[in-house]
């Protein structure tokens, strides 16, 4: 359940890349990115760890390193309400100077698990 939680919101976070996600296969997407499917792993990772135990706070910051690829990342609780948390993950890949920042959120369902939600 945790492993196809990951891949949902890696899934997710790659389809923030590009307004055009809906058109191309996620094997594209991700290869556009400029991350490796390890990297959106370790990214996934370390907005995970925001979410043991309670309620992250505002503010709230986690980030990821890939020593293979040197790609990295930090991602951020921008807010919370709702029953939802809101995530900024800002990401440079390899390579690059360039920092690119994609927003998610996660809700709380019913059974008490955080979900990726559009």
């Amino acid at each position: 359940m945790n492993s196809l939680f990951s891949l949902t919101a890696a899934g997710a976070v790659i389809i923030g890349f590009s307004v055009a996600a809906q058109a191309k296969p996620l094997s594209r997407i991700i290869a556009e990115s400029g991350l490796s499917p390890d990297d959106f792993t370790l990214l996934t990772t370390a907005a995970d760890g925001l979410f043991q135990g309670s309620t992250p706070q505002v503010g709230s910051e986690a980030t990821w390193a890939s020593t293979e690829t040197d790609a990295k990342g930090t991602v951020t609780v921008r807010d919370v309400r709702d029953n939802c948390v809101h995530l900024q993950h800002l990401i440079e890949p390899a390579n690059t100077d360039q920092i690119r920042e994609v927003r998610t959120r996660r809700c709380r369902d019913a059974g008490g698990n955080w979900i990726l939600t559009p």
